[in-house]
C-alpha cells in the first residue's frame, strides 16, 4: 500500500468533481450504506445495501444488498479504499438505479476534496452526495436548533459543505458535494428527505443492513 499513491488518486478525483447542478430532473434518491462483520478484523465480511426512494412520497421502491469480503485496512482520510470495491458491486448489480445516490460518508468535505461520495460520483459518473453523522475536516459555526438551519463547513476560507440540521434540537448532519451537484441543492434535498435526523435514503439503507447481519448471525 503506497500512501502517496493513493494521496494522488484523490487528487485527481478531486479535480474531476463538478460542483454544480448537472442533471435533468430528480425524482428518486438512492441510500447506500455499508456495514462489517468484524470492525476489528481485517479482512472481513462485508455487506452494502442500496434504497432508492420516491422523493415525492419518501417511500422506497427498490431494494438491494450485496454481500463481499473487505480486505483493505480502515485507515482516516481513505474510507474510498475500503468501501468503494463493495459500493461499485452494488452500482453495477442494481436492477434500479436512483437519480441522486446519498452516501454515508463525505464528498469534497476531505482535506484532498475527495472523500468516498465524490470518488463514488466521479468513477461511475453518477450524481452524488456525502451526508455524514461526523464532522472529518473543517471549520464550523454551530447552526441554530430548528429543523433547516445550517451552517458553512469552510477549510481555509473555501466552503467544502453544510452542517445541517435536519431535526429540532438534534445533532446535525454533515452535507457536502460528491459529485454533478450543487451544495445548496445537496442540502435542500437533504432536508426534504428528513424525517429523522439521517435522511430516508440512508436511514433505510442503513436499516436494511442491520436486518442483513441479523438474519446471517448464527
Amino acid at each position: 500500500m503506497d500512501v502517496e499513491e493513493l494521496k494522488r488518486i484523490q487528487n485527481e478525483c478531486a479535480r474531476k468533481v463538478i460542483g454544480k447542478d448537472d442533471f435533468k430532473e430528480l425524482k428518486t434518491i438512492g441510500g447506500m450504506d455499508v456495514t462489517f462483520e468484524r470492525i476489528d478484523k481485517n479482512p472481513t465480511k462485508a455487506w452494502a445495501s442500496l434504497v432508492v426512494i420516491d422523493i415525492k412520497t419518501l417511500k422506497p421502491i427498490y431494494t438491494h444488498y450485496v454481500e463481499s469480503v473487505v480486505d483493505f485496512p480502515y485507515i482516516p482520510t481513505f474510507l474510498a479504499f475500503r468501501e468503494l470495491p463493495i459500493l461499485k458491486k452494488l452500482y453495477s448489480s442494481a436492477e434500479v438505479l436512483p437519480d441522486v445516490f446519498f452516501i454515508d460518508g463525505q464528498g469534497i468535505a476531505h482535506p484532498r476534496r475527495c472523500g468516498i461520495a465524490s470518488q463514488f460520483g466521479v468513477e461511475t459518473g453518477e450524481v452524488s452526495v456525502g451526508v455524514a453523522k461526523t464532522r472529518l475536516y473543517g471549520s464550523y459555526k454551530e447552526p441554530a436548533a430548528p429543523k433547516g438551519s445550517f451552517s458553512y463547513l469552510t477549510s481555509k476560507g473555501e466552503i467544502i459543505g453544510a452542517v445541517v440540521r435536519t431535526r429540532d434540537n438534534t445533532s446535525p448532519v454533515y452535507v457536502s458535494v460528491g459529485h454533478r451537484i450543487s451544495l445548496r441543492t445537496a442540502v435542500e434535498l437533504v432536508l426534504k428527505t428528513s424525517r429523522y435526523r439521517v435522511p430516508e435514503p440512508t436511514r433505510l439503507a442503513h436499516n436494511l443492513l442491520q436486518k442483513v447481519r441479523k438474519s446471517q448471525s448464527p
